[in-house]
């Protein structure tokens, strides 16, 4: 990734300068995105002023995230530059992410690589990461260092994100694919992390069954495939036509992922650990419910996304012992 440093343009003044200064340039391309370009309500940070900034630094030399591009100035390309630049643009008009395009996604702060191998990044999954961070944080104090797992860790965003924000956890991640954690290898190691962050190969829960795992995790996360199969094939072709699909296939009902996770995470939970868990849209409540009668747990709380929607559940580990023990004496 290029790291050298561009001036900082933060503020849409700035934006219009750079407009100004690139010309026709500048203004011919921006008018045929604002034309053609059709952005989904899962990618909102992406327009077609900040999908064209992303693309010129592209072709520029700099790969970087729409965020990360939002910031920096552009500059002057040329005649080789600018058709690399309509080559890329004809690419997003085709309906390549821009994420896939730049090589580069922005999660709770962190810009991480992204890639085909694995889902870009969305903001509900920041939901669950915010939530997740503030019960480590409620932890701290009294626990000193976590263990956090990661489920369907994808290019390791949410490990990173919570080992780069909590310096006194340690993350598992784990993913099904192969690709997923390769390309979260080389997230890894660009944010320096390796020392707290392990990665696992391996079909959900199924590489914590060592005794070490069990029963001794405070947190565990995950933003699973929760689409149903029957209607991977009506999602827009931006997503279903160049992001894996296994990272949204829930099984017939889309929950078939999110219901495993229910009945396994508790076994390598501490009393009092957390499971957080992101849903589709309309899921919230039956999960909640769910939850709510498994005798594992004894919380269950939940995040709300701009409409009301639930897009996050959280559910504490029941102490069975003291469940037990007051069950006995009340007996």
């Amino acid at each position: 990734m290029n790291t050298r440093q561009l001036p900082t343009a933060t503020n849409p003044a700035n934006h219009r300068h750079d407009a100004v200064l690139l010309g026709a340039d500048y203004t011919e391309r921006l008018h045929h995105l604002e034309q053609a370009l059709s952005t989904l309500p899962d990618k909102p940070e992406e327009t077609p002023n900040s999908c064209l900034r992303a693309l010129w630094h592209m072709a520029g030399g700099s790969a970087l995230s729409v965020a990360a591009a939002h910031d920096q100035a552009l500059p002057a390309l040329d005649a080789a530059q600018l058709t690399a630049l309509d080559a890329l643009i004809a690419r997003r008009l085709q309906g390549v992410p821009v994420a896939y395009l730049t090589g580069c996604q922005r999660f709770m702060g962190l810009d991480l690589l992204a890639g085909p191998e694995a889902l870009i990044p969305r903001r509900e999954t920041e939901m669950l990461g915010v939530a997740a961070l503030a019960k480590l944080r409620e932890m701290a104090p009294w626990r000193g260092a976590a263990q956090v797992i990661d489920v369907c860790c994808g290019s390791g965003n949410l490990a990173l994100a919570l080992a780069a924000a909590e310096p006194m956890a340690t993350v598992h991640g784990a993913d099904l694919s192969a690709e997923a954690i390769a390309l979260a290898g080389r997230n890894v190691a660009l944010q320096e992390l390796g020392e707290r962050v392990a990665l696992h190969t391996g079909d959900l829960l199924a590489p914590f069954h060592a005794p070490e795992f069990q029963g001794h995790i405070d947190l565990i996360v995950s933003a699973p495939p929760y689409i149903s199969t029957a209607k991977l094939d009506t999602m827009p072709a931006e997503i279903i036509g160049h992001e894996p699909a296994l990272a949204f296939d829930g099984g017939p009902f889309g929950v078939s992922i999110l219901m495993r996770l229910m009945r396994e995470s508790p076994a390598l939970l501490r009393a009092g650990g957390w499971l957080g868990i992101e849903v589709g849209l309309g899921q919230g409540s039956a999960m909640q419910q769910m939850l709510r009668k498994n005798a594992s747990f004894d919380a269950v709380e939940t995040v709300c996304d701009a409409s009301g929607q639930i897009r996050v559940l959280l559910a504490r580990k029941r102490d069975m012992a003291t469940a037990n023990a007051n069950a006995n004496d009340r007996g």
